[in-house]
């Protein structure tokens, strides 16, 4: 490795390990969350909570192109059963795109993922849920090594990883049909990106300093493919859901402010004029430009299809290829702004809806699946159970918010910019749903919280970075905070150890069900 001077070792720290283990740890982490995850994938073997509008849904994308309408009411009681049964005759017929078009409130990235799994293993459980376990076991990866590249320390990155395989709202949305994990995968796959573009852009400014004199606004930073990377994973987020836009807009503020605290940081005398005149323009290429075309492109079977809401084929067919562009744009804009009014007019009630502050204490999980009613015989006692609780372990988020307020802390004290990152996310992840809540009583669950639980633990990993101390810190020091940590990965374990059993639809007696129910709003 080139030997840079005190200036560029202070803009890219070096790493503390050797390239093996910051992939085999990482690696090892990950299939230990992924063997979580795969292990009895197809249990429940039933359609569980919104599975039964997205595994059809993801289904009709891989045989039509765009979303048809099912047999059946709205609760879809006669598709369901027809898809458990193995029978895929599940859409109205139809000789107009009037009759079988469906509404549908979401873009249709997630449930081409979701589809994919159908497609390789069938249309039934596993299937459905094959592509949630992959991106969920596929986050852990990510995320430890993201956060070894913020801390410049595997152990760090591995103990997050292992946080995120133990919560158990992460481990139930990795094996059900929804699109929240999608949105998590592409948020944390974008932010690892722009953390790669921050190292990568401190390098070329290190090495512009050690030829060039300190003066001006500084270089243009060129090419800068993670950059362009994170906008297409962002432009991803957005595909899935529009929950993924509040993320996309922190991130491109985040890597303008990286930039402008790396060309500080090497004492350039006009910073401010080298953002906005250098680095603005590349800036909106890649997070404003790439996530647009991102999520246009994910829309091609809507633009390829007669069948889709909204489409207008005849009348866009009828005037040449000008007025089939420009009249596909105009539907396609409508239905997308139609989406956008239904989402903010969103308020039915619903059992398991709940409010953004209660998200923060797990104080009303939604159970995805109950099963009350199996024969004595299935567990040895008189009364049986089989659940699927959403709800995050415990022990992680309640010291998750103790970390969060350490960050705030900590970043107040020494405007770190990894505490910053993290909060920024928070917010950028919490504060939308509070203003939707505050502002039109918008229906909404627990489970969006999802995208934000890899951030949880990367805020704890921080802190038990301050805990573990510097690499110079007494060994007394450094073997009291790795006891204090390791205890606490314990106690998460353990913790999501006893909720198990609810979370993956194990047959247990009733009373342990009971005795797994943490507060009376679980229930």
């Amino acid at each position: 490795m080139k030997n840079w001077g005190v200036s560029a070792q202070r803009l890219v720290p070096p790493m503390q390990e050797g390239a093996l283990w910051s992939w085999l740890g990482p690696l090892l982490v990950a299939l230990f969350g992924g063997i979580l995850r795969f292990t009895r994938l197809g249990q429940p073997h039933s359609v569980v909570f919104d599975e039964t509008y997205y595994a059809k849904d993801a289904y009709s994308l891989i045989k039509y192109g765009v979303e048809r309408t099912f047999l059946g009411d709205a609760k879809n009681p006669i598709a369901d059963q027809r898809l458990i049964t193995g029978n895929l005759d599940i859409f109205k017929k139809c000789t107009e795109s009037s009759e079988c078009a469906s509404y549908v409130a979401h873009p249709p990235l997630g449930k081409w993922m979701i589809g994919l799994g159908e497609w390789m293993f069938g249309m039934n459980p596993f299937g459905w849920r094959f592509m949630a376990a992959v991106v969920g076991t596929l986050s852990i990866l990510i995320l430890a090594r993201v956060v070894r590249r913020m801390t410049r320390s595997t152990l760090l990155g591995c103990f997050a990883g292992l946080l995120l395989a133990l919560d158990g709202l992460h481990f139930v949305l990795s094996r059900t049909a929804l699109l929240d994990i999608f949105v998590g995968f592409w948020v944390l796959a974008g932010f690892a990106c722009l953390v790669a573009d921050r190292d990568h852009a401190r390098r070329r400014l290190a090495d512009w300093y050690e030829r060039s004199p300190v003066s001006g606004e500084g270089p243009r930073l060129g090419w800068r493919p993670w950059r362009i990377a994170a906008g297409a994973c962002l432009g991803a987020a957005c595909a899935v859901k529009w929950s993924g836009l509040p993320f996309l807009a922190a991130f491109a503020l985040l890597s303008l402010a990286w930039d402008l605290g790396a060309r500080r940081a090497v004492g350039l005398r006009r910073p401010y004029k080298g953002v906005f005149t250098l680095d603005l323009t590349p800036a909106l290429g890649a997070l404003a430009a790439v996530p647009a075309a991102v999520f246009t492109l994910s829309w091609s079977g809507w633009f390829a299809s007669a069948h889709g809401w909204g489409r207008n084929w005849e009348q866009a067919t009828s005037s040449g290829p000008l007025f089939f562009v420009l009249d596909s744009v105009r539907s396609w804009v409508k239905y997308n702004l139609e989406v956008l009014g239904y989402h903010t007019g969103l308020s039915d009630g619903h059992t398991y809806q709940s409010k953004p502050w209660e998200w923060l204490v797990l104080s009303r999980p939604v159970s995805f699946h109950y099963e009350g009613d199996l024969p004595p015989s299935a567990c040895g006692a008189g009364k049986c159970s089989q659940a699927v609780l959403g709800v995050g372990t415990p022990a992680l988020w309640y010291a998750a918010l103790l970390a969060l307020l350490a960050l705030v802390v900590w970043y107040v004290a020494t405007r770190d910019w990894r505490a910053g990152a993290v909060l920024l996310t928070y917010a950028a992840g919490w504060l939308p749903w509070l203003y939707y809540w505050l502002a039109d009583k918008r229906t909404m669950y627990l489970f969006y919280m999802v995208p934000l639980v890899p951030f949880m633990a990367m805020a704890l990993a921080l802190a038990a970075g301050l805990v573990l101390g510097k690499q110079d810190a007494t060994p007394t020091r450094r073997a009291g905070g790795g006891a204090a940590v390791g205890a606490f990965a314990l106690i998460v374990l353990i913790n999501f150890w006893w909720l198990y059993p609810i979370l993956s639809s194990e047959t247990i007696t009733h009373a342990q069900w009971w005795a797994r129910m943490l507060m009376r709003s679980w229930v």
